[in-house]
């Protein structure tokens, strides 16, 4: 059975479509990390030289991927700080 998905709002729509082209753009980091670092051990391993940039770049990975992977759907802080925001101006 193939149940069609109901249309959403079209604030989750752009909520959905930026959430995906965050996860993909990860993605994206994540494959040329894996092929630029296979080329440098390539080379590191043939010229005897292993102290390769990779550290750093793993950080950048890492912090990449836990503000796509693991932030709050949505806005998250942002969000967050304008709500507060419009409430403090709100009660002026």
């Amino acid at each position: 059975m193939n149940n069609p998905i109901p249309a959403l709002s079209p604030e989750l729509e752009r909520q959905a479509r930026r959430n995906v082209a965050l996860r993909m753009g990860w993605l994206v980091h994540a494959a040329v990390f894996v092929l630029v670092n296979a080329g440098l051990w390539l080379a590191g391993v043939r010229s005897g030289w292993l102290g390769l940039p990779t550290g750093g770049w793993v950080v950048g990975l890492l912090v990449h991927g836990a503000v796509v992977w693991l932030a709050p759907t949505g806005e998250g802080i942002r969000q967050r700080m304008l709500e507060t925001e419009r409430q403090r101006l709100r009660d002026r």
